[in-house]
This record gives structure tokens, sequence and C-alpha cells, in this order.
């Protein structure tokens, strides 16, 4: 998992609530057993006037003008401006990691569903839970202020906006530590893995049966 540390891009208003996993990634989608090429389908029924499909070609797709990540000036942004619930809906890793593939890093809204808020943690995205007043006021200079961005500080847990003003925000101690290290739960595991490799040696030197496997 990529490490998190200090983080500056452009901010997208997504101006919508409860914002559900299935209009992030739509279901057709999920067919894929692979963990990666999700992002150029993120928000697709939203992002395109064309229906969208597994393995489809970008570039036969017919974008919808209208929609914010189609418009000039939110081009390459990596923060994303919500409202409350967002994720909410099914379960779906999915959604993070299309979120992830397109290319966000740090998300901003009231609320989280809750399984969205630990899988976006888990897949190196910084979810933070903003007051509504805070976020409001961000949504206001985001429409004023073409190529608005923001500069995120983990390490010291504060949003940095252009004329230096601070937003401070609260974030779990674990979740930092995992994100400023890069560390998802199998990365997690592998700082044991000389115990484990020492158990499994043993554990096979005491019960050497348990080396062989079943005949088919």
């Amino acid at each position: 998992m990529q490490k998190f540390t200090l983080h500056k891009g452009i901010v997208a208003p997504m101006d919508r609530e409860n914002v559900d996993t299935d209009a992030i990634i739509p279901k057709q989608f999920l067919k894929s057993i692979r963990k990666t090429g999700f992002g150029v389908n993120l928000f697709d029924e939203w992002r395109y006037t064309d229906p969208g499909f597994p393995g489809q070609d970008p570039s036969t797709r017919k974008p919808n003008p209208d929609f914010v990540l189609n418009q000039p000036r939110y081009k390459g942004a990596s923060i994303l401006l919500a409202r409350k619930n967002f994720g909410c809906g099914s379960s779906r890793e999915h959604a993070p990691w299309a979120l992830d593939q397109y290319g966000f890093r740090v998300l901003l809204a009231p609320s989280y569903a809750d399984i969205f808020f630990n899988n976006s943690f888990k897949n190196g995205i910084l979810p933070l839970v903003l007051p509504d007043t805070v976020i409001s006021k961000l949504f206001d200079e985001v429409h004023a202020f073409p190529g608005y961005a923001l500069t995120v500080d983990l390490e010291r847990q504060v949003i940095v906006k252009a004329q230096g003003e601070e937003i401070p925000f609260e974030v779990e101690a674990f979740r930092k530590y995992c994100l400023i290290n890069g560390l998802d739960d199998i990365g997690l595991t592998l700082r044991y893995k000389d115990k484990i490799a020492a158990f499994e040696a043993e554990r096979l030197a005491t019960k050497p049966w348990l080396a062989h496997t079943m005949p088919a």
C-alpha cells in the first residue's frame, strides 16, 4: 500500500448526499476478479451518457459534460469533497478501489457508511470527517475558485488552505500508523514473517506428518 504522509491536490466537489457504492462503481463492473482497472468506471452512470460494460474501450465512451469530474477545472483532482453518508449501500470493496485507481487520495465529508469508511483506510485512502459547517464552507470556496487545492498533512493532522489557514482533523492512531507506514492487513501480518516462519518450522519438526498432502 502506498504510504501517506503529506498530500496536496485539487479538490473536486461531489455535491450529493447518500452517494452509494453502486453509484461509485456500478454492479456490472464487479465481475472482474482483479483489483485493477476500476478507475475508468468510477461514477460510470453519472460520468457517461452511454451504458458501460466491463472491457469497454474508454475512448469510445460519451462523457457527460455536466458531470463534475468531466469539467476541465477539476481535471487531475485527487481530493473529493462530499456530503453526508458517502459510500452507503453495499459493502463492495471495489468502491475504494475505483476511487484510488482514479487518483483520489483524500475524501472530505461530514459522515460515511461504516464499511466503506473502513475499506477506504485499508486501501490507502484517507477519509476525513469534518463538521457540516466546515464542509459547506469548502464547497463555497471550491465553486468560487478554479483550481482550488488543499494540502493534507497526516502527521500534523491538519488540512492547510492556500492562504495558510489550517483545519484540524481527528484520525484514529492505529489507522494513522498504517497509512503513514503504507501497511494494509497483509503488510501488518508480514511484519511478523520471521516469527511465522519459525513457528511453521517448529510445527513441522514436531508434527512432520503435516507436511504431507492428501492423495487426489
